[in-house]
């Protein structure tokens, strides 16, 4: 059995017969991608593995995925995001393509594009409009959805699944110090003092901050326990299975949670943090209106609000705690992300290992130096007597 390609309309199809009837397919943009298409039909005719797939269209996939795996599988803030990416990159790139006439080299040519795509800055200078990491994280729901297009049946295999992705530059991250912390806190408003002061001293996430109820905090062990986070004023459950931990609540911190109580308005979701109303806080919002002016006022450089989570890690690590314990406070999923993130602020316990192992040894130089003499001495004296 034999089959052909062709140009029609720009776009190359591949032409075989199927139980008597003539089937065009589109094959790719270009001859050579429809004759490797045509090659691999051609061979499952030939071996009885040919499997008709359905034909369906990128943009009603995307719409099939979301409603029957997104919005039962993924979290809200995961699916909103999911759904942004679809609908503002994804569908306009490849709106016109039907499922079976994506790629790898499509796939490939989409993040490229994604890549050159410019804009005009505020002093009117064309930059990238994405940066690598943002495309990357385009690439996560595009492979999620071609993965079950395969499952489903409307693909032989998943053409994205060896793209390769723009290389993200490494940034350092950014933390305060001790003095920067304490002239952070002098400058924050005083309603929302007990909220900075947590982030400080616990590493929690913006959302769990939002989401922890006076129910969470044992006043009696100075413990605080990470049930949920918030998000769209709905609670959600955190990141990760070790995200759902107990974190320990320093002195400090309880005797100015047990004043902030005192001082709160009760409210139904039993919030800790919330508007002088005792509706929640919008995240966003308040990391504009609070977070950031705070830092101007003091006379900081501009952080984010997630570099309180690296400054409460990095005190953790001045003061020599164990690195599985770190992991357990900042709810890591496993502690190889602990030391990949700080592993490089341990130099001084790295440098304490090696005198450790001296001491474990008990090796010591200027005693072995010395015997070394002496034996040398005696091994003289021992060869002149023969």
């Amino acid at each position: 059995m034999k089959g052909t390609v062709r140009k029609q309309n720009g776009s190359w199809y591949c032409i075989y017969r199927v139980e008597g009837r003539q089937v065009w397919k589109k094959g790719g943009s270009t001859k050579k991608e429809a004759e490797c298409m045509l090659a691999e039909i051609m061979h499952d005719l030939n071996n009885g593995t040919y499997k008709k797939i359905e034909e369906i269209g990128f943009r009603d996939f995307a719409k099939l995925w979301v409603e029957t795996y997104a919005k039962t599988k993924c979290k809200p803030s995961t699916l909103r995001s999911y759904e942004d990416i679809i609908k503002v990159h994804l569908e306009l790139f490849f709106a016109n393509t039907a499922l079976t006439g994506i790629t790898p080299a499509k796939v490939q040519q989409y993040v490229s594009s994604k890549l050159n795509e410019k804009i005009l800055n505020k002093d009117n200078m064309l930059v990238p409009r994405l940066s690598p990491k943002s495309i990357n994280n385009h690439i996560v729901p595009l492979k999620e959805m071609l993965k079950h297009a395969v499952r489903w049946g409307y693909l032989k295999e998943n053409p994205a699944e060896h793209v390769e992705k723009p290389r993200v530059e490494h940034k350092e991250m950014d933390f305060l110090s001790p003095e920067e912390i304490r002239l952070f806190l002098q400058h924050v408003r005083p309603e929302y003092y007990a909220f900075f002061l947590m982030a400080v001293l616990t590493g929690l996430r913006r959302g769990e901050l939002l989401g922890l109820t006076w129910g969470d905090i044992e006043f009696a062990t100075n413990t605080i326990h990470v049930r949920r986070a918030l998000y769209k004023d709905q609670f959600i459950t955190p990141k990760s299975k070790n995200s759902k931990r107990k974190v320990i609540m320093t002195p400090l911190l309880a005797s100015i949670l047990k004043e902030h109580k005192l001082k709160s308005i009760p409210n139904e979701m039993d919030l800790i943090f919330t508007k002088c109303n005792g509706k929640p806080l919008d995240p966003d919002k308040f990391v504009r209106t609070e977070f950031l002016p705070a830092l101007r006022r003091a006379g900081l450089r501009r952080v984010r609000f997630h570099d309180l989570r690296h400054t409460f890690a990095t005190l953790l690590i001045s003061q020599g705690e164990n690195v599985k314990f770190i992991q357990s406070q900042l709810g890591h999923a496993s502690i190889q992300t602990t030391l990949d993130r700080y592993g490089h602020l341990l130099p001084e316990i790295h440098n304490e290992a090696g005198s450790k192992l001296d001491k474990v040894v008990g090796i010591n130089r200027q005693q072995d130096t010395m015997h070394n003499e002496i034996r040398s001495i005696e091994a003289v004296k021992l060869s002149a007597q023969h």
